[in-house]
């Protein structure tokens, strides 16, 4: 371990369990590199993640955004490519934006498709998918509400997914943002993934809450917080 955690590990006390507020707190006091850090959340479920059933994923839209601007490619044609330029899309067309794809050129952060058009952009699975970039209906990236999409997309719109481990990891703001929009971020992150808790899930489902910066140390928040 680098010598700036070590020197943490002496400072802080890094097993307790925390209030949100105390861990944010925390975790903004010790984001002291030389950039703007992440904020993060992980949240590890009870949930079995070899069952598809128990698989966790939606999106929400955090209050006071992600910090990030991001950049939002529309595949649509016609009055819908026009919806998305008027929305503030940072690329929209149909052929061209597939053809662009085709060659590797992905300029862009998520990618937003008419359903009328996803059987073209289905071929493109191999180039799309190991890059996260496939859009899919549950991430609410296969809409004809083109307009809705990217203005929730760069308010700060994101999509939360369980992992192998049955862990979710998200991003929560900027150690720049105040610790209330931060804290209030947080809560709508873990209280929407406490409302799609899965059927099948059995016993204690919010297993352990952990809140962190790009750079920083973690902080257990106590589980049994009300969201």
């Amino acid at each position: 371990m680098g010598k700036r955690i070590n020197n943490l590990k002496k400072e802080l006390d890094l097993e307790k369990i925390y209030s949100i507020e105390e861990a944010v707190e925390l975790v903004k006091k010790n984001a002291t590199a030389k950039f703007d850090e992440t904020v993060e959340v992980h949240v590890k479920l009870g949930i079995d993640p070899k069952h598809s059933d128990q698989m966790v994923r939606n999106i929400v839209s955090l209050p006071h955004g992600t910090g990030k601007t991001k950049k939002v490619a529309v595949i649509a044609k016609g009055e819908k490519a026009k919806e998305a330029q008027d929305a503030g899309a940072d690329m929209y067309g149909g052929s061209d934006i597939i053809d662009e794809i085709s060659k590797g050129k992905m300029d862009f952060d998520v990618l937003v498709v008419t359903p009328d058009l996803m059987k073209d952009v289905a071929k493109l699975g191999k180039i799309l998918g190991p890059r996260g970039l496939m859009p899919n209906p549950k991430s609410g990236t296969v809409t004809f509400d083109v307009k809705t999409a990217v203005k929730e997309l760069k308010a700060g719109r994101i999509e939360f997914k369980s992992d192998s481990h049955g862990i979710i990891h998200s991003l929560i703001g900027k150690a720049s943002f105040s610790n209330a929009n931060i804290v209030e971020n947080l809560k709508v992150v873990v209280d929407a993934i406490v409302r799609h808790k899965p059927s099948a899930s059995k016993g204690v489902y919010l297993q352990s809450i952990f809140v962190t910066s790009t750079m920083g140390p973690s902080f257990s928040i106590d589980t049994n917080t009300k969201f």
